[in-house]
């Protein structure tokens, strides 16, 4: 069954065609096609998510599609950091780290798309004075950013994060899907979405305008 319908597939290979210039690499990460039942390797998002992310990958000849079994000796596991399934690495013109854990579905697939599009150009319309300050940074920042599908504010945040990793070789950007790994929304409380860690140490939740997700990227980076 086809995620993306024909009409939205058709305006969304316009919208790729008309904004993204560069290359981008979706590196995927999943357990292996099984059709018995393996204990410690379930994965009830992965195959709806390798079916999202091929359709993705026809609707631009820019975008490449490489999947990986998470659960064997693929380098490109430990090489970036992939510690759960289902992962998504964007990779392409970004300076720093863009990942996804979970479907980027529901009201995160147009924020999905749209970081395409800035990784491939390897720009974002952050302001100058963002992008100035994230260039200054000298410690290794992580954010993560816990959403679910149905809501509306997280995008924004999802995006703010992105972005950021995109201009700073220092950030790692974590959108994660909360309602598929609670062992994480247990570990870091979540209780409402958007909810942003930085560097384990510094946390809110909601949607931020820039200016002030940028002070506590800077707090935790201090």
């Amino acid at each position: 069954m086809s995620l993306i319908g024909g009409e939205d597939a058709r305006e969304l290979r316009a919208y790729l065609g008309d904004l993204l210039f560069g290359s981008v690499t979706i590196d995927y990460f999943t357990r292996p096609d099984a059709k018995l039942f393996v204990p410690g390797r379930e994965c009830d998002a992965c195959d709806d998510t390798r079916t999202l992310l091929r359709e993705v990958t026809q609707l631009s000849e820019r975008i490449q599609l490489r999947v990986h079994d998470f659960f064997s000796d693929d380098p490109a596991v430990p090489g970036m950091k992939v510690d759960r399934i289902p992962a998504i690495v964007l990779g392409g013109r970004a300076k720093g780290r863009v990942r996804y854990f979970g479907i980027p579905g529901g009201y995160e697939f147009g924020a999905f798309m749209e970081q395409l599009i800035d990784v491939g150009n390897g720009r974002t319309d952050l302001s100058p004075k963002t992008r100035e300050a994230l260039q200054g940074i000298d410690k290794d920042v992580h954010i993560r950013v816990f959403v679910t599908p149905s809501c509306p504010f997280c995008p924004a945040a999802a995006r703010l994060a992105h972005k950021m990793a995109v201009e700073s070789g220092k950030v790692t950007a974590d959108v994660v899907e909360a309602t598929e790994f609670p062992d994480l929304v247990r570990r870091y409380d979540v209780h409402g979405v958007p909810k942003i860690v930085v560097n384990e140490s510094v946390q809110f939740v909601g949607a931020e305008p820039e200016s002030l997700f940028l002070e506590h990227v800077l707090r935790a980076a201090a």
